[in-house]
């Protein structure tokens, strides 16, 4: 049976969302204001096509490490493409998106299993747009695919990676901020990095009897998880008072369960 009653359930997940609305919007906002930082340009200078040229303090040192980087990926599965990366490379966007971290989990309870999609609410993933991972999962399941199409999505995906972690001040800047970077790889993409903004809230699972029995009543098969509200409780500045606000608009008791 679940470990959890409706009520409790039906307050974390609207405290959930409150608070993955309201951090959204901020780190979207923190995001819109460094944007120009952001851009590949900004760190690889004249080594990105385009119009003019661009003279960037240790642009070339910064695309010898993407050509680096580009050869162990291109190599590996699932792309297998030529490794050679030449100046300048074309970028296609620059512009980013944020899309919440998703994940396949299978919930085993007493009588049965379940295969469910998990949506982490508070963890995104930063890509520039169209070179996302729905779309590279589209491009990878199409026979009919190019050497160019893969080429593009790995070259987007590292230009992510090294314009938020390689830059003096970016990372160091948004973990301040209460919203660290982090850098994943995930078997199907094989060493293709894929770059993630958390914050100092985690959120959970519940059991695994909890996650069937409600995909079941709601005939769904996705489940996101849950804030954990004692990370809340245990930040000791200006942002914790500003949650603990949004938990006690929910449920006040929430506060007190921990």
């Amino acid at each position: 049976m679940p470990t959890i009653s409706t009520r409790k359930f039906i307050a974390l997940r609207k405290l959930t969302r409150s608070l993955a609305e309201t951090l959204r919007g901020e780190l979207r906002s923190t995001l819109m204001t460094v944007e120009p930082l952001l851009r590949p340009r900004a760190m690889f200078g004249e080594h990105v096509a385009g119009s003019g040229k661009e003279l960037v303090k240790g642009a070339d040192k910064a695309f010898k490490d993407l050509q680096t980087d580009f050869v162990e990926v291109a190599g590996s599965k699932p792309f297998h493409i030529p490794k050679e990366l030449k100046s300048p490379f074309e970028v296609m966007s620059a512009s980013l998106e944020m899309q919440p971290v998703e994940y396949s989990y299978t919930a085993r309870g007493d009588r049965e299993s379940k295969t469910v999609k998990i949506t982490s609410p508070l963890k995104w993933v930063v890509n520039y747009r169209d070179y996302g991972l729905e779309e590279l999962k589209r491009v990878l399941a199409d026979r009919n695919r190019t050497e160019e199409q893969l080429r593009r999505f790995v070259v987007h995906f590292l230009l992510v990676e090294h314009v938020f972690t390689r830059q003096p001040g970016i990372k160091d800047m948004l973990a301040s901020l209460r919203f660290p970077v982090v850098v994943e790889r995930r078997p199907e993409f094989g060493s293709l990095p894929i770059t993630c903004i958390t914050t100092a809230v985690s959120t959970y699972r519940p059991d695994d009897e909890v996650i069937i029995e409600t995909t079941e009543i709601s005939g769904s098969e996705e489940f996101e998880e849950f804030v954990k509200v004692s990370d809340i409780s245990g930040l000791k500045d200006a942002f914790r008072e500003k949650l603990v606000e949004i938990v006690k608009a929910q449920d006040p008791e929430l506060l007190e369960e921990g």
